[in-house]
């Protein structure tokens, strides 16, 4: 009965799926929808013509926009255990005589705390524009050096003249950068160019490796400024939430995905045999 959908409706029903499951896959949608795959390749492309989606080798991702930034309170308040996964994983990247840059953002507020229980440690230096983490990390062993400049209320974070200029005269070994949106075609973005300023300068600071954390969520979400392209970040630290297609998908651009977290079991990217049942009813409604 699928194959007698107009292009209308199965548009709708890809866009219905998206919705749900943030991500499909082209093999998965013939089946499910009885059209041919180069019928469904079409009707992404449409989707993405409108913005809805994001193609990807063998599918799409829905595409997210973010124009506003959230506030930091309300930021905290979304995925704590991810955010906390994340930042022990990425605190343990971090070695004996470091000099880390840290932006904005609840995670990276997490790598500063978990940073902050290595007693071991020795020698570790801490730049940071993020106030919350500076204060939350107050009692730590190590040197945390606050970025200068003008404060935002809406991220807790010091950004602008003074603070980039600070930047300037520093180097860091590892730098972890918090975003907004990762998005293979608009790279990793956030709201605030203020924002985006800070990070591309602790970009062309580092010496080392530059790591991005960000939970799932993160995943095919598109704000206005972009804070980094893929190629100049060489990991992305991400909580086990991330579907196996899309850890595939940014390997294949060159960045080491390091999973937080014990691994799903289980689970496969792409509609299972739950999601294909699920088609049934709306497919007997045309």
């Amino acid at each position: 009965m699928g194959k007698n959908l107009i292009p209308a409706q199965r548009r709708r029903l890809i866009y219905e799926y998206l919705q749900r499951q943030k991500i499909v896959r082209i093999a998965a949608l013939s089946e499910a929808l009885g059209a041919s795959e180069a019928t469904v390749r079409r009707d992404l492309g449409w989707l993405e013509g409108q913005g809805i989606a994001e193609r990807t080798h063998g599918g799409a991702i829905l595409s997210q926009r973010l124009p506003t930034e959230p506030a930091y309170a309300s930021s905290a308040l979304a995925n704590p255990e991810a955010k906390r996964a994340i930042g022990l994983a990425a605190a343990r990247l971090v070695n004996d005589g470091d000099t880390i840059f840290l932006n904005s953002g609840t995670t990276t507020t997490e790598v500063l705390l978990h940073l902050k229980t290595r007693s071991s440690l020795e020698n570790v230096t801490v730049v940071t524009n993020n106030a919350t983490a500076a204060l939350e990390a107050r009692d730590a062993e190590f040197e945390i050096i606050v970025l200068g400049g003008s404060f935002r209320s809406r991220s807790y974070s010091t950004v602008g003249h003074f603070a980039t200029e600070m930047l300037r005269g520093m180097h860091a070994d590892k730098t972890f950068i918090g975003v907004d949106g990762i998005s293979l075609k608009s790279h990793y973005t956030t709201p605030a160019s203020a924002e985006a300023e800070i990070c591309h300068v602790m970009i062309e600071q580092t010496q080392g490796p530059v790591y991005v954390v960000a939970d799932y969520s993160k995943w095919g979400v598109v704000s206005n400024f972009q804070l980094a392209t893929l190629d100049e970040v060489d990991g992305l630290i991400v909580d086990d939430r991330l579907d196996p297609q899309s850890r595939t998908e940014l390997s294949n651009r060159g960045i080491e995905v390091i999973a937080a977290g014990p691994e799903h079991r289980g689970s496969t990217p792409g509609i299972d045999s739950s999601e294909e049942i699920s088609y049934a009813p709306l497919l007997e409604t045309h």
